[in-house]
């Protein structure tokens, strides 16, 4: 039988338990350097592997692809997604990939991704309409309505996909070096080649123990 913490009714996590439309803790583990900046890196980073070939997909099922969109501040709490809008997002994130693949390896992009992007894009209207209230007076936001939220969800991945390949920074994208991870980062300095610390230790450790048994061997 799966186990459950004990919830503590002071703690804050409590509250959110309770209700089902609070805005649930950022799923997956740290993020790679540069996802902070770029959702569609994030996006790109949702397809994890760990070692002992162990898998894990942010994106494998509705309910977990709903967690991520909210958790992203894409979707209102109350979302509901079903399967198609979930394949939906892994169709754009394996697109967002063969990009990144591309652009790190200076070949041209293959082009039914370049379309799945151009084609989220268009997808959902983009200008920020004008709301007015007695609260917050004059702003300007995104229109949500429930069945549009996945193509706007979309559309801002999408530009957000187009924005990083076309800066600065995309000279300095990088896939994570530790095997078997599959993560891409914006490096930080030139000699950076993982995405984490823990696939650093990973890869030391491992260079290490190489270092031991060859000198027993010699």
């Amino acid at each position: 039988m799966k186990e459950t913490a004990p919830v503590d009714p002071a703690d804050p996590a409590a509250d959110r338990a309770a209700d089902p439309a609070a805005r649930p803790a950022r799923s997956g583990p740290p993020l790679a350097p540069g996802a902070e900046r770029y959702l569609a890196l994030d996006l790109a980073n949702s397809d994890l592997a760990f070692p002992g070939g162990r898998d894990v997909d942010l994106l494998g099922t509705p309910e977990s692809a709903r967690e991520w969109l909210i958790t992203r501040e894409l979707a209102p709490a109350e979302t509901v997604l079903y399967d198609v809008c979930a394949g939906r997002l892994r169709a754009l994130r394996d697109a967002v990939r063969a990009l990144l693949s591309a652009r790190v390896e200076d070949v041209v992009a293959p082009a039914d991704a370049v379309r799945a992007v151009n084609d989220a894009l268009t997808g959902a209207p983009s200008a920020a309409l004008l709301h007015w209230d007695d609260v917050r007076g004059p702003y300007r936001a995104q229109a949500h309505p429930i069945d549009q939220i996945v193509n706007h969800a979309i559309a801002v991945l999408a530009a957000d996909a187009a924005d990083l390949l076309t800066a600065p920074d995309a000279a300095r994208l990088t896939p994570c070096g530790a095997t078997p991870c599959r993560r891409f980062l914006v490096r930080t300095h030139a000699s950076r080649q993982w995405c984490s610390t823990r696939c650093g230790d990973r890869v030391r450790a491992a260079r290490a123990y190489a270092r031991r048994t060859q000198g027993k061997a010699d």
